[in-house]
């Protein structure tokens, strides 16, 4: 992985930091960052040791988006027409949402400024966004007359519902920290100086709890969005008969029973 354009620190136990790193262009997309960022997704999630990620940008901002300047090329597209290599290469970019929702570990966003685009489409991949109140949000599609990527269409419209998922693409305006926070897109808003205080903080509470059970909730929710109530209530019945045999569900039992916190990092595993 280019250490160049994505960073992955352990600053926490248990917690793993993502860095976008190419501050001088505040974090913009190219092929060869988002190949570094597929990386780093594969080390995180694949490390029995990190119970929760973090991800972040480095410098003043957290992405602004594709950087139609210096976007590289896309691996393996050598030799066939210009019309599949352009779908080949938005599916190479596009995926990358779906690869950090795929991910067992609660990944919270940090967003220390911009995110416009595609950048803002990464905050939204994202289980939790806690913003510093500098933090600026913009689809940005309409205003270069492209349509939207990296299933903004979908992420938007759950978040935000229909309404305010149009309005949002079709009108491009700025959205600040605190009407993020209003309209469903951002989980809390934090003084710019607390911001990764804020964030390692909500890490390490989880970070401290079950994370067998955490991975299993999130593919709980991941599967809710897309399926009808009973498929569901199906899934989320699996995984309730998987988590009541692991040894974190006895730990917390004896725990409750015996009146003090559980100790979930003994018995640490994922799903």
């Amino acid at each position: 992985m280019s250490e160049t354009l994505v960073r992955v620190e352990k600053p926490r136990a248990h917690v793993s930091l993502i860095t976008l790193n190419k501050p001088e262009r505040l974090n913009s997309m190219s092929f060869g960052l988002v190949g570094a960022l597929y990386e780093a997704l594969e080390e995180v999630g694949g490390d029995n040791d990190t119970w929760v990620a973090v991800l972040t940008g480095a410098g003043r901002g957290f992405c602004s988006g594709l950087d139609l300047d210096d976007m590289g090329s896309a691996p393996g597209l050598e030799g066939i027409t210009r019309h599949r290599a352009g779908t080949r290469a938005m599916a190479y970019m596009g995926n990358v949402v779906p690869a950090m929702r795929a991910i067992p570990q609660p990944l919270i966003a940090a967003i220390n400024g911009p995110a416009y685009g595609g950048g803002m489409c990464l905050t939204l991949g994202c289980d939790i966004r806690i913003a510093a109140e500098s933090a600026v949000l913009v689809t940005g599609y309409a205003r270069i007359a492209l349509t939207g990527d990296y299933g903004i269409s979908w992420l938007l419209t759950r978040l935000a519902g229909t309404a305010r998922a149009r309005e949002l693409m079709y009108f491009s305006e700025r959205v600040d920290a605190r009407r993020g926070e209003q309209i469903g897109l951002i989980n809390r808003v934090v003084p710019d100086a607390e911001l990764r205080a804020t964030a390692f903080e909500l890490a390490k509470t989880l970070a401290q709890g079950p994370s067998a059970a955490l991975a299993a909730i999130k593919d709980n929710l991941d599967k809710a969005v897309t399926s009808d109530f009973l498929t569901s209530l199906d899934h989320e019945a699996e995984n309730m008969v998987k988590a009541a045999g692991t040894a974190e569900h006895k730990e917390a039992v004896r725990a409750f029973v015996e009146k003090r916190a559980p100790k979930f990092s003994e018995f640490a595993t994922r799903a």
